[in-house]
């Protein structure tokens, strides 16, 4: 593990191996540890950078908000640290809102982007009074909010069979200080709708989502890739592909990285 300092803030993050660089982005109470397996596999063939985004993992909290552009300019900051000119960049659910946010700040930077069950849409107001609500929820029982927000990732087939990842999960979940979470509710309540950069045809983009997937919807999610030469990877289960669909993802994703 190393760290940097950005904006007086100590951010945490990991270089392995050697060739092209991959930043891997975590979720909502996930953390870089969650990568483990992956950065083995990657590593063998990639330089894979994995980033505690703002208030997870083991990087502090920076104010009251943490909006995407900000944990897009703490990426822009590792890989400038690293002397990494370009990247594929690959986000998982709230690290695909940074992914975006990334490209769209860093277009140079950017060499190929996967959204792992993640969207570019902004969110809608129904989204936006659920965001309210979780915050609440959060400071009233914080335990409460993030054992039930981690499990109901999973599709409903996969909770009795993933019990012991799930468990996993949350105990990594259950690290995450409440301003971290908090903060991060603000900042994905505020985010921009960057659907058009997936019209813009600037990079590569592999968009993989879960039929079954609680927090996104399916149908709406495939609607914003229409007209665009973004490849689509759809599982037949949830939130946490990473989790569920874990011997296919690796495949997919070095065949796109390649």
């Amino acid at each position: 593990m190393k760290t940097l300092s950005y904006k007086n803030t100590k951010i945490s993050y990991t270089d392995s191996g050697q060739g092209t660089a991959i930043v891997l982005l975590h979720g909502f109470l996930e953390n870089k540890k969650m990568w483990k397996d992956y950065v083995a596999l990657f590593s063998e063939k990639y330089r894979v950078i994995t980033i505690d985004l703002l208030g997870h993992g083991e990087s502090d909290c920076l104010g009251y908000v943490h909006s995407m552009e900000e944990n897009a300019n703490v990426v822009q900051e590792v890989l400038q640290h690293l002397k990494i000119e370009k990247a594929t960049v690959l986000g998982h659910s709230m690290g695909g809102y940074v992914g975006l946010a990334f490209a769209e700040l860093f277009p140079k930077n950017i060499n190929k982007l996967v959204l792992l069950n993640s969207t570019s849409k902004a969110d809608s107001h129904e989204k936006k009074i659920n965001r309210n609500r979780a915050i609440k929820a959060v400071k009233q029982n914080y335990v409460n909010f993030v054992s039930l927000a981690i499990g109901n990732l999973f599709s409903e087939n996969n909770r009795t069979r993933l019990a012991d990842e799930i468990e996993k999960v949350k105990i990594q979940a259950l690290k995450t200080p409440l301003q971290g979470i908090v903060a991060s509710l603000e900042g994905m309540k505020i985010r921009k709708d960057r659907e058009s950069l997936l019209h813009k045809n600037l990079f590569p983009v592999l968009l993989i989502l879960g039929k079954k997937d609680p927090v996104l919807n399916y149908e709406e999610n495939i609607a914003q890739i229409e007209n665009t030469n973004v490849k689509l990877v759809s599982f037949e289960d949830g939130h946490m592909s990473q989790i569920e669909n874990k011997e296919e993802l690796e495949t997919i994703l070095l065949d796109f990285f390649e």
